[in-house]
């Protein structure tokens, strides 16, 4: 992570899935074991096994990415469905039930969010931005469920945009729309190749694991005060 004086940054730019909200199909999966197949009490390394198969050579992230990307959804699981026809339950259920890979917000990464916002209404930042990696009809449904997302002052998401991180022109967007000075930026993504990609465009970067890190981060910044 690069580090800068707090007088040189003007923009926070924050990832969703992964810091702000807590999005895994494995949660979708683990609950639905009754219409996935399974006999009636499976053995916890069958459901482990096939989950893990599902979600590494089926529904994988170059897949989902797809959706991110705007290719329209159901057509991305039909046509997966062609090439895995044993997994076509599966595929239909991560569109039907999409909405329970949310188990919910990261509470202590809201709270750290919630502080950022208070310190560009005081005027110490010029705005704060998401930049999402997220299927535009789907982010309606987190925009419904987690009041905070209107705090933004923008969104930039994949799906709307038909490109995804770690692409530099979905970057190079919140420049040319949002005039946002990468110099003058903290980009923050629990996705390693994301921030390589704004690291290579300038942008100063924080890698998400825990809130409390990405806390201490912006206090070392002087965008947060020390607690």
């Amino acid at each position: 992570m690069n580090t800068v004086p707090r007088s040189e940054i003007e923009f926070v730019i924050f990832d969703l899935g992964g810091v702000l909200i807590d999005w895994n199909p494995r949660y979708t999966y683990e609950r639905m074991i009754s219409k996935l197949g399974f006999s009636s009490s499976p053995a916890p390394t069958e459901v482990e096994e096939r989950i893990k198969f599902f979600l590494d050579q089926v529904a994988t992230s170059e897949w989902n990415s797809q959706m991110d990307a705007g290719n329209l959804f159901q057509s991305a699981i039909d046509q997966r469905s062609v090439e895995y026809p044993d997994w076509r339950v599966w595929l239909q259920m991560w569109r039907d039930e999409w909405p329970t890979m949310m188990r919910g917000a990261i509470d202590d990464s809201v709270d750290v969010f919630n502080d950022v916002i208070q310190q560009r209404r005081r005027g110490k930042l010029k705005s704060v931005i998401a930049l999402s990696n997220w299927e535009a009809n789907t982010f309606k449904i987190a925009q419904a469920r987690f009041p905070f997302l209107t705090e933004f002052d923008s969104h930039l998401i994949s799906g709307v945009e038909k490109m995804i991180k770690p692409d530099p022109a979905f970057f190079k967007i919140l420049e040319t729309r949002f005039e946002v000075e990468p110099e003058r930026a903290i980009f923050i993504d629990d996705v390693h190749r994301n921030i390589q990609a704004a690291q290579q465009l300038g942008y100063k970067t924080h890698q998400f694991t825990t809130a409390k890190h990405l806390r201490r981060t912006l206090e070392s910044v002087e965008i947060l005060e020390r607690s």
